[in-house]
């Protein structure tokens, strides 16, 4: 299995999955297709799926298109998330193969929409498995409660993603990495792998290249909304509950400058 970025719009990125058996590949979030199809061209793929996290136009805007220009594609989504162009809808546990060798789990991770997917892929010949987590985590960070509610995001960031292996590598749909880190910071200034990882990431950045994929063993370090388990961290709020310290993060969050 091969994972490719494809960097869209200002900060998106739109990924390639390539079972390198049969060169089979899936997309997700194809918001501008032609660099997907390039991509896959470049790289001798034949693209057969479409996988969508939710269905804002910067991550489904180009599904309709994408069915134009490869007729016949399957496009996935989540089965109340009103998804562009999607031809067959997902609930949580469903189960997709790509060619020979990749495995495709539905995620269904709510909040930021409500029918929100996640997608954790595993390969038959490698032990790493990979989650594309759309707009719920990002690197250091998750979504806005668009149309959710905090206890949602804790199911869906420390329960769902939390349990996933530590090694599975974080597959996000934005370049967000040096704000979220320089945020952590304000919450856990003492923390010394956020301030490696931010010293890390604006390395990344300086030099054009991508901050992601992370893992799920870093983001349990790093990203303050998977660590409000944390009593210490609860304290600091002065909240003994996950819940209202995720709500608090998320507040202090959505006000801040930086």
């Amino acid at each position: 299995m091969k994972i490719f970025h494809i960097p869209c719009l200002e900060d998106n990125y739109a990924y390639l999955i390539v079972d390198e058996k049969t060169r089979e590949a899936a997309a997700v979030d194809p918001v501008e297709p032609e660099k997907v199809l390039k991509t896959a061209e470049d790289v001798g793929a034949k693209l057969k799926l479409v996988l969508t996290t939710h269905h804002h136009w910067d991550h489904a805007g180009g599904n309709e298109k994408m069915k134009q220009l490869v007729p016949g594609i399957k496009v996935y989504g989540g089965s109340i998330d009103n998804v562009k162009g999607c031809t067959d809808k997902l609930e949580n546990g469903d189960k997709l193969s790509l060619g020979s060798d990749v495995s495709i789990l539905s995620l269904h991770t709510p909040c930021h929409t409500q029918g929100h997917i996640s997608y954790c892929v595993t390969s038959k010949e490698e032990d790493a498995s990979a989650v594309f987590t759309g707009d719920t985590l990002f690197v250091a960070g998750c979504g806005k409660f668009f149309e959710g509610t905090a206890d949602q995001m804790y199911q869906s960031l420390c329960v769902t993603l939390g349990s996933l292996p530590k090694p599975t590598q974080v597959y996000c749909g934005h370049e967000y990495t040096e704000k979220n880190l320089r945020f952590a910071l304000t919450v856990e200034p003492e923390n010394e792998k956020i301030a490696q990882k931010l010293a890390w990431a604006q390395h990344q950045r300086q030099t054009n290249l991508p901050t992601i994929p992370s893992t799920i063993e870093s983001e349990l370090e790093t990203n303050p909304f998977m660590r409000v388990d944390l009593p210490e961290l609860q304290a600091k709020f002065g909240h003994n509950s996950p819940v209202e310290t995720i709500a608090e993060i998320r507040k202090l969050k959505d006000n801040w400058r930086g």
